[in-house]
């Protein structure tokens, strides 16, 4: 989280930095419509530079996913970045119609102008005669984004609607950005604020554009199609066995998920995938019933149904410099753990044997929901994998926290610590690891909500 903190912050103290030495406001003696026009200017700047970025990572751009720690990293990333651009966009829009508003009250004068000038460059000419259609459509593309990014930020809202949805945001940004590139101050032109700008919205314009064509991705994506189906009724998890055709995916680590589409009008939801990769095509998801479209999935699908599979994402990959690992899933959490236990059982010459080695992981299951068929496979995958589990079962055992993880994991201080489950329970599960001298830097958590 630190990584996308900095790289957040680093993106507006650029462009701040860079509008300020193209205004220049230090030296300046502003009237009051003058002080409107110079902040009208950064707080678009602002929120054409959140939007774009965010447009950028929709995308989904495997080069720049290390950097970010994982694409679920990139995702908070983005949801940031699209609050932001909505925040600095109404201010924007206050401070453009504000002013107007009190004139119209009467309680301010309006400004004299003068006559249009007259420009020397033949671009610049032209976005002066498209100022009054730019301010028009970009004020109506305005009031379409924000309410579809409220609308993206309601949990309840459907996510059939927000796939959608989200397309006519990139409709929408394209138009904005026309309305920003347009608009920006011309003597902006001669520094590099308004390059930067032009560089943001170019990759912004391409990731809409890919948006609009439901080409993110494709490259990545691979047809298969459901091999078998088993439901865990008592914690209502539903395993899907989905067998990939021909050679596109290559493979995949451990701990990194996919987007599935199992239906079209849906379009595709992120997984983990719960097994190793062998070589022969087959993917495991284990997929908790935690909304309308993840419960009708069990009364859905059968076996032979048609199925795409995006990926893999994910950095979530258990490399570490530590000679020990702790584990902690919060319920559906527990799927990455299962695909890298797997992975251990097969790197194991002895587990066939029932030899496993010795233990140099701690797993921590915290569930509300034990099901005893779901842990006993657990149980047979961690005896493979030489891992130690342990099951905590909501209303029977101790809540997991610092001291009681400490407790059975004497070695805490030698481990990196690898968290997946709801981000409340590793947040709190942080804090107290780190009041105890835990370093912060070794625990690595998967963001479990990434809407």
């Amino acid at each position: 989280m630190k990584r996308i903190k900095w790289i957040y912050g680093a993106l507006f103290l650029t462009l701040s930095l860079l509008w300020a030495f193209a205004e220049q406001p230090w030296m300046q003696h502003y009237s009051f419509f003058d002080l409107r026009a110079a902040l009208v200017n950064y707080t678009g700047i602002l929120a054409m530079g959140a939007m774009s970025a965010a447009m950028m990572l929709a995308i989904r751009p495997m080069s720049v996913e290390p950097w970010l720690g994982g694409l679920d990293k990139g995702y908070r990333l983005h949801k940031w970045l699209g609050i932001t651009g909505l925040a600095a966009g109404v201010v924007h829009w206050l401070w453009a119609e504000g002013p107007k508003w009190a004139v119209g009250w009467g309680w301010l004068a309006r400004p004299q102008r003068g006559p249009r000038p007259q420009l020397d460059n033949p671009v610049l000419q032209s976005f002066l005669e498209w100022r009054g259609f730019a301010e028009h459509i970009g004020e109506f593309a305005f009031y379409t984004a924000a309410v579809l990014i409220v609308l993206a930020l309601i949990k309840r809202f459907p996510y059939r609607w927000f796939f959608k949805t989200h397309r006519v945001i990139a409709a929408a940004y394209l138009v904005l950005a026309f309305h920003a590139i347009v608009l920006i101050k011309f003597p902006y032109w001669q520094s590099a604020v308004a390059w930067m700008m032009l560089l943001l919205v170019a990759g912004g314009t391409v990731g809409a554009a890919l948006s609009l064509t439901r080409r993110i991705g494709h490259r990545r994506r691979a047809p298969g199609r459901i091999e078998a189906l088993d439901h865990h009724t008592d914690n209502h998890v539903l395993k899907v066995d989905v067998r990939l055709d021909g050679d596109i995916w290559k493979e995949h680590d451990a701990g990194q998920f996919a987007f599935v589409t199992f239906d079209d009008g849906e379009g595709a939801h992120p997984f983990t995938i719960s097994s190793t990769w062998t070589g022969d095509g087959l993917l495991h998801f284990h997929i908790k019933n935690l909304g309308d479209y993840t419960a009708r999935l069990a009364s859905m699908l059968k076996p032979g149904d048609r199925v795409t599979v995006e990926g893999p994402y994910g950095c979530f990959r258990f490399e570490s410099d530590k000679p020990r690992q702790i584990w902690v899933a919060g319920g559906i959490g527990i799927t990455p753990f299962m695909a890298r236990m797997e992975a251990l059982a097969r790197q194991n010459p002895a587990a066939g044997a029932g030899n496993p080695p010795e233990s140099a992981v701690d797993l921590f299951y915290s569930t509300g929901m034990p099901d005893e068929a779901f842990i006993a496979r657990l149980r047979r995958l961690a005896e493979a994998a030489g891992v130690t589990l342990r099951v905590i079962a909501s209303g029977r055992d101790r809540k997991l926290d610092g001291g009681s993880l400490c407790a059975a994991a004497p070695a805490w201080r030698e481990s990196s610590l690898w968290f997946c489950g709801p981000a409340g329970f590793g947040q709190a599960l942080r804090r107290d690891l780190a009041g105890r001298g835990f370093d912060p830097a070794h625990f690595h958590q998967e963001l479990f909500d990434m809407r």
